[in-house]
């Protein structure tokens, strides 16, 4: 089963895109199961099954409740990172959202994680310069190894404005934001006119107590004339068949690589959650039940 960020909004009982988790309940969320009995002949013992019913190690379902999984040759869990929401999130906010032109440089946030990794891998396909953030030295080396341009450890970089400037003296084009605070400060403060922002999460928001502080060079996107839009993949599900299109011809051309970190055992699953936080994961966070 999966873990993602989007999950500690639901933990909050407030109104939002998505119904905050119940009490008493378990933790939906994106999964891969295996049936082991059926009375249903749309799906036979054996069968693989994409299910949201996320934080449990077994359950009992009607089957249009599931989504039989067809692997294409890829390991079943790939569909819940590079070939299913994280890379659908990478996609659409990159050519969709962002609207990524020739010519474009690009800066990436969290740039090792399950999306920013396949943003990251999408823009250099298509030719683009790209610079990626990302925190500690292993997470650095593995963008050095999927062609990102420039890697900036914001763990070292001290004044990350500083460091993002040097990393594009020419300025940006597209940012993918995942982050939000100091990165899209620094984001503001590198981009070019007329620059498109996609907004799509700001972790470092995410535990913050009270309101949290808005970036303090917001007027930059004025005079700029920069264009901030935030977006959220379920929104965009109209667009799987032209994603699973591009994703599958990548995959078999050997022009995309993935990471997983992946905790063992359901009650290991809080563990998982939290590393997201820490910056603990290289790639897709993942648990293995069994």
């Amino acid at each position: 089963m999966t873990v993602d960020p989007y999950m500690r909004g639901r933990m909050v009982d407030r109104a939002s895109y998505v119904p905050p988790f119940q009490l008493g309940e378990p933790l939906q969320g994106g999964a891969i199961g295996e049936v082991v009995a059926s009375d249903d002949p749309r799906l036979k013992r054996g069968d693989l099954v994409s299910t949201i019913f996320g934080w449990r190690e077994s359950f009992n379902a009607p089957a249009a409740n599931l989504q039989k999984l067809e692997t294409f040759g890829l390991p079943p869990q790939a569909f819940l990172g590079v070939a299913g929401m994280p890379g659908l999130t990478a996609w659409v906010g990159l050519l969709k959202i962002a609207a990524l032109k020739p010519g474009d440089v690009v800066f990436v946030s969290a740039a090792a994680g399950a999306v920013g990794s396949v943003v990251c891998q999408i823009a250099k396909i298509k030719g683009h310069t790209v610079i990626g953030s990302a925190g500690g030295a292993d997470k650095g080396a593995f963008l050095k190894e999927i062609g990102v341009d420039h890697v900036i450890d914001y763990k070292a970089a001290g004044n990350l404005a500083e460091a993002v400037l040097r990393a594009v003296p020419n300025g940006l084009d597209v940012y993918f934001d995942n982050v939000g605070g100091a990165h899209l400060e620094a984001a503001l403060t590198a981009a070019n006119r007329f620059a498109r922002f996609a907004l799509c999460g700001m972790i470092s928001q995410y535990n913050v107590a009270g309101m949290p502080a808005g970036p303090r060079n917001i007027m930059l996107a004025v005079g700029k004339s920069i264009r901030l839009e935030g977006f959220i993949v379920s929104n965009h599900f109209n667009l799987l068949p032209e994603f699973q299109k591009d994703m599958s011809g990548w995959i078999r051309e050997g022009k995309l690589r993935w990471k997983e970190t992946v905790e063992h055992g359901i009650e290991n699953a809080p563990t998982a959650f939290l590393k997201l936080f820490t910056g603990e994961n290289l790639g897709k966070m993942l648990v293995k039940l069994t």
